[in-house]
Order: C-alpha cells, then sequence, then structure tokens
C-alpha cells in the first residue's frame, strides 16, 4: 500500500501561525521534519508550540519544552503532575492570545489529548500526525478524536481503515521512518557472519530487565556458531555506564553510539531487541532478528486485559504475522532466545523466507514523502476555512 498525495502537488499560500507540539524525543524530531516540509510548501508560516531541539533547528519557536512531558513511568508521571497541570494552563492561554490557524500534535496521547480538548474548545482546528496507538489498546477513545481532531495523519499502512470505520476522517501518508533511514547507502554495506547485534531498549527499566538476558543468550549462541562481534547499540538517552555495568565483562562486546546505529544494525547477522520502533527500523533495513519484552505478572495480566492486538512487534502488525519472533514474559529467557536467533543466523529456508518479508515491508510502509503528504494536507484543508466539526 503506497502513501498518495505527493507535495510536489500545487498548493495555494496559507499565511498564519500553526501550533506544534510534541511531547517526547522521537516526536521532537517528526515534528521537525514535518516543520521543514511546511517551510518548502508555504514559507511564510510562522510555528510555535512545544518541543524540544530538534524542533527549535527546524525554525520552531518553542515555548515550552517538553520535559514535564516526556516522563516515564507511573512514579514520574505522578511526582511531575502538578507541573503538567500548569503547563496545560500556560499552553491554553498561549492558544487563546496567539489563536494560531491550527494545531498540529504529534504522537504523546496521554498529554495530547488535553491539548486537543483546548483548541478544540478555542476554535482551533486540530491535525493529529503519528496516531495514537489506540488501535492496540483503549479504542474506545476514537470517540474523543473523533469529536475534537479534524484529522487523523496515519503512518501505519491499517489504521487509516481503523480510523474510517469508526467515523473518523484519516488519511495514510506513510511512516517517516523512509525518510530517515540512508537505506541505499545501508544496501550496500556487507553483512558480518559472525555479528550479533543487542537493542536492549531505552528506558532504565527495560534495559535492567532485558540486558542479562541477551548477554546469557549470547554466550549460549557461541556454544552453537562462531560469534565473532557483539555490538551493544546505545539508545539515545540511554546511560553508557549502565550498559557496562549489566554486561558480563568476560564476553567482548562493542558499544555503538546512536548515531551509528543503522549501519551496525544492517552489518549484523541477527538482532536480539526490546519491542518498540526500533524494530521496524530493523525490518525496514533488512537484518533479521527477534523481539522480547518482560512485565510484571501484574503488569502483564493488566496489558493483556486492555490490549486487543495478536502482535507486539509493529513489523508483525503491518504484515499481520509473526516475521519477527517475539519472545514475551516467560518465553524472554536465555534459552528460547538463543534458539531462535541462531535459526535466523544459519542459511536455509527460514533465514530466507524473513529475508523476503522484511523486503516485502520497504514496499508495505510506502515511498519516502510522509512529512511532506501530511503538510500537504494540513494546508489544503486549512484553506477550505472550514469550521472545526463538532459532535
Amino acid at each position: 500500500m503506497h502513501a498518495k498525495h505527493s507535495p510536489s502537488e500545487a498548493v495555494t499560500r496559507t499565511r498564519g501561525t500553526v501550533w506544534v507540539s510534541a511531547g517526547e524525543p522521537s516526536g521532537d524530531m517528526h515534528a521537525a521534519l514535518l516543520v521543514r516540509a511546511f517551510a518548502q510548501q508555504a514559507p511564510e508560516l510562522r510555528f510555535t508550540g512545544m518541543g524540544g531541539l530538534s524542533l527549535s533547528e527546524a525554525g520552531c519557536q518553542v515555548r515550552h519544552g517538553m520535559e514535564l512531558v516526556s516522563l516515564v513511568g507511573l512514579g514520574g508521571i505522578l511526582r511531575g503532575l502538578p507541573g503538567i497541570l500548569a503547563l496545560l494552563r500556560r499552553i491554553k492561554q498561549d492558544l487563546k492570545t496567539l489563536r494560531p490557524d491550527a494545531v498540529i500534535l504529534v504522537d504523546c496521547p496521554e498529554f495530547h489529548f488535553r491539548v486537543a480538548k483546548i483548541a478544540h474548545g478555542l476554535g482551533i482546528p486540530v491535525y493529529y500526525y503519528i496516531s495514537p496507538q489506540i488501535w492496540a489498546w483503549r479504542s474506545g477513545r476514537v470517540k474523543f478524536l473523533k469529536k475534537h481532531v479534524r484529522e487523523m495523519l496515519c503512518i501505519l499502512p491499517f489504521e487509516q481503515a481503523f480510523y474510517e470505520e469508526r467515523g473518523m476522517r484519516a488519511r495514510y501518508v506513510g511512516h517517516p521512518l523512509m525518510d530517515r533511514l540512508p537505506l541505499a547507502e545501508l544496501d550496500d554495506l556487507p553483512v558480518e557472519p559472525g555479528s550479533v547485534g543487542i537493542l536492549p531498549g531505552s528506558r532504565r527499566r527495560e534495559i535492567e530487565g532485558l540486558l542479562p538476558l541477551f548477554a546469557e543468550a549470547v554466550r549460549r549462541i557461541r556454544q552453537d556458531y562462531p560469534v565473532d562481534r557483539v555490538r551493544l547499540i546505545r539508545a539515545p538517552g540511554a546511560d553508557q555506564a549502565m550498559l557496562r555495568r549489566l554486561w558480563p565483562q568476560d564476553l567482548p562486546c562493542e558499544i555503538v553510539e546512536p548515531e551509528d546505529r543503522y549501519p551496525a544494525m544492517r552489518q549484523s547477522r541477527v538482532l536480539l531487541a526490546a519491542s518498540g520502533t526500533v524494530t521496524l527500523e530493523a525490518a525496514l533495513i533488512g537484518t533479521p532478528g527477534l523481539l522480547a519484552y518482560k512485565l510484571s505478572p501484574f503488569e502483564f495480566k493488566l496489558t493483556n486485559w486492555l490490549v486487543n492486538v495478536e502482535f507486539a512487534g509493529l513489523p508483525n502488525l503491518i504484515h499481520d504475522r509473526e516475521v519477527f519472533p517475539e519472545l514475551i514474559q516467560d518465553k524472554a529467557e536465555p534459552e528460547g532466545m538463543a534458539r531462535t536467533a541462531l535459526e535466523l543466523m544459519q542459511d536455509g529456508p527460514r533465514r530466507q523466507a524473513v529475508l523476503n518479508d522484511l523486503a516485502a515491508l520497504r514496499n508495505m510502509v510506502g515511498e519516502p514523502g510522509a512529512p511532506g503528504r501530511a503538510a500537504t494536507i494540513i494546508l489544503k484543508d486549512m484553506q477550505t476555512k472550514a469550521e472545526v466539526p463538532h459532535a
């Protein structure tokens, strides 16, 4: 399925101010790409809002930092709640004063649903870029989005149908990863036969839970396969000292910095990864791997009760079958990880079938240009001067 609406389509120039809001690092990066796409099509637009360094460097006036919103974990949210409520009050006052022509929200639903309600109440059109994954859990929240958001701009192929079946305007624009990944350059890099890549996640808790298990899995893989290089790939924001502390000193490995992660992923024969967007990055790069995650018994039961999708990994959700083997909860143990990784490392029908599925995934996700297509759609809709639809 390919995204439509090329940014090269003629767009009548729009004058005014747009409020853009990102609440965590990846959203800040996606928001920055979107603002840059707007600048190519409507350079007279001014951008202001909430975000981080990437959004600021893209030319947006960042009035509010996103540090409070990007807090991870219930304890962090509770401790930061007074500050978050104060931030929402300041944003409401800004929106009242500025009266921007549009508000664009990027992911981060728990905070941005409140911003959407504020903007909608002020009669400001709201657009949502990077759909919150309500199709995975708490899908009833689509009723809120249908009332408060003018249009949902989706980055996964199946999301548009989800929203349209529930009566909400939605457009599939493609995945912005296709703009970030230098796939032509990566495809030219050789895969090293004895190389294992480790992607333990970015959050302290998941790193502490998974990295020792990944290390023990590598130890067992080495008993049956000649592993001569182990790359421990540090996610942005992950503490290098913690990675070194958790990795066994007697097991050789090299820590790869975030800016070098894509070549390291490409050159690895197999990847052991924490569940997350990184699995889609790995799949688009074309490296087979497995994903794992482990929660407390209570959290796992709660998650099973809330979640209504069959798979955890984005490559598997897009394919609607298990392309990246999922080792979840009790299955997330070294013996099973090693056995699965060995199957993916060895030449044969299993590895080749996975490589074929990963190659097909690029076409399923769509071509580069998602930010430009999203900007085109928003600009055209802004020019209709239509009122925000009320339920």
